[in-house]
Order: C-alpha cells, then structure tokens, then sequence
C-alpha cells in the first residue's frame, strides 16, 4: 500500500547508485584535472654578451698598447733579444702595411679598411647571445682597435702611422699581440661556424646531404 503524498523513488528520480553507471542523459560531474604538485616555470631570456664582447675587446688594446709602449721604450737602441734558444725573437720594427707586414705602402688604404672593419663588429654586437661569439668577437675588435690606434696616433702622421711589431718566429714576419688577436679569433669564427654555433646563442645542425634511391 502506497503512503498517501509521498511519491515512489524510482532510479530516474534518485539519479544512479553508487553501484550503477550513469545512464545516458543523467548527469554527471566533470573529471577533475590530476595535480601534478608543480608549476611550468617560464623559459628564462637568453642574455646579451655585450660586457663580455667589450671587457676581451678592452684588455687586448690594453695589453696590446702596454707590450708596444714597453718595446719603443726599451728595444729603440737594443739589439733584438732571443728566448727559447731562438725560437722567439724580441725585435723593434715599424710596419706601415697591413698585418705580418703585409702591403708596405698602403697605410691609408688599410686604415680606412680597419675604421670599416670596426664599425661593423660593433653593430654585430646589437645581437650577440653566444659567450664563445663574445669572446671571438671581443678579440677581433681589439686587434682591429690596437693597429688602428697605432695608425692614428704614431709617425709620420694621422692615418699615415706605422704599428710597431716585436714578436718574430723563425721564418715568419714580424708580428705584434693585435695581430694575434686578430688571427686568433679569425680562426675561432670559422670554427664555432663548422660547430653550428650562431651569433645570437643558437646552435643548428648541417643536415647530412640525402642520397637518391633512384641512383
């Protein structure tokens, strides 16, 4: 016998059992997203090597200027001194050509070259991420700065001055530290090249050439 005013419980009315499943139609609470107990932290910027590019560029002018000023000073009127049982030479030279004494004659040619030469690893500098670019590029600048210093600032005049090289190997020219530099990091570009690695701190890989199955 039914209660008068109460109305019978039927499964629509009472939703699903704890042991029934949900039939289509009811319904049902949405799924609740696993914790994983961490948050995404955000990729960090890369960071510009400028400092690095201007304190190597900086120490090689200085140490640059510094072995030049101590040469003039001191091996003017002194015969050249040998080191290393003759292996290195300490020597005073004048060159008015290029470096390792390269186009005698052609000093202002070769300034105008080296002002040019400067202005463009400055403005490569605006995207430079890479330390080993940094550092490759920082020397450059320096060598660059080093001659071109002496070039403006030493005999027979502005633009016209001849870069005092000290530094003979046998069999080689003569040679000062900005022309190390500069040889240095010529070497250290081509190779951070073959390495893949880029200026603004990406690295990318060659892609192996592919072969024609046809052939």
């Amino acid at each position: 016998m039914q209660t008068e005013g109460r109305a019978p419980l039927t499964p629509d009315a009472s939703g699903p059992g704890p042991d029934q499943e949900p039939t289509e139609g009811s319904p049902s609470l949405p799924a609740a997203a696993p914790d994983t107990g961490s948050t995404p932290q955000p990729t960090p910027a890369p960071k510009r090597r400028v400092g690095l590019f201007v304190l190597v560029a900086a120490a090689v002018v200085v140490l640059d200027q510094v072995t030049k000023l101590l040469i003039v000073a001191h091996m003017a009127d002194r015969p050249p001194i040998q080191l290393l049982g003759g292996f290195l030479t300490i020597t005073y030279t004048r060159n008015s050509g290029a470096a390792f004494s390269v186009g005698t004659g052609f000093t202002l040619i070769f300034t105008s070259v080296a002002v040019a030469v400067v202005v463009v690893i400055i403005r490569s500098a605006r995207r430079l991420y890479s330390a080993a670019w940094a550092v490759a590029l920082g020397a450059l600048l320096g060598g660059a700065l080093g001659n071109l210093t002496d070039r403006m600032l030493r005999a027979p005049g502005p633009g016209r001055g001849h870069v005092v090289d000290w530094i003979q190997l046998p069999h080689f020219a003569v040679f000062n530290l900005a022309d190390s530099a500069i040889t240095c990091s010529a070497v250290a570009m081509v190779l951070l090249s073959i390495l893949g690695r880029d200026i603004n701190g990406t690295t990318h890989h060659p892609t192996a050439p592919t072969t024609d199955s046809n052939q």
